[in-house]
């Protein structure tokens, strides 16, 4: 029988949570950066690069397909390929409302279906019971449509460097402190063992 056992470096990669940031972050900190040296058009064609390439990093050293990150990368496709026709940013402006409200959307159909689709993503992190998942669900569906809100909020009232700032430095440490607020949640609904 020739069996693959996990490497314990492929096990360490695939549990890091920093090997999964860095990947989810890099292509937003080249956005960043090329919109600052050589405007959003240039911006907008790198990332679309960036994300297919992270993408393959994550199946590569993850042995995974992550899912939020897929809808995100298909999304930037085709949000950015239509940027870049049209020579419009306005596209990609909206690519960040679109996505956070299709996972928005998602999880609460999820939750009327009576699965928790949290569960899917975040089931190996976390042990919650049924209400935990069905709340934190909620309220993860909630906070994406908060973000969708913010996201048009800023994109409408300021400069493009304004936004791209928001989409970098914004969303990200809001969704860092919306998942620690999240703590008295897991602790509270976490299941305990036998």
């Amino acid at each position: 029988m020739n069996e693959t056992v996990p490497t314990s470096d492929a096990k360490t990669r695939k549990d890091n949570p920093l090997v999964k940031l860095a990947l989810e972050l890099g292509p937003l900190v080249l956005f960043f950066f090329a919109n600052a040296k050589a405007g959003i058009f240039t911006a907008t064609a790198l990332f679309m690069v960036a994300v297919v390439i992270s993408l393959g990093l994550s199946r590569i050293l993850l042995k995974e397909w992550p899912v939020m990150p897929l809808i995100s990368a298909v999304v930037v496709l085709i949000f950015g390929g239509m940027t870049l026709y049209w020579e419009n940013e306005i596209f990609i402006k909206l690519k960040p409302t679109i996505v956070n409200t299709l996972f928005g959307i998602a999880l609460l159909i999820g939750l009327a279906f009576g699965k928790p689709l949290l569960s899917i993503v975040m089931g190996s992190v976390f042990r919650l019971t049924d209400e935990g998942w069905k709340k934190l669900t909620f309220r993860w569906a909630l906070f994406f449509f908060v973000l969708a809100a913010l996201n048009e909020i800023v994109w409408r009232t300021q400069t493009s460097d304004v936004w791209v700032n928001f989409k970098v430095f914004g969303i990200m440490p809001l969704t860092i402190i919306f998942a620690l607020s999240q703590a008295p949640l897991i602790s509270r609904y976490e299941q305990k063992d036998d």
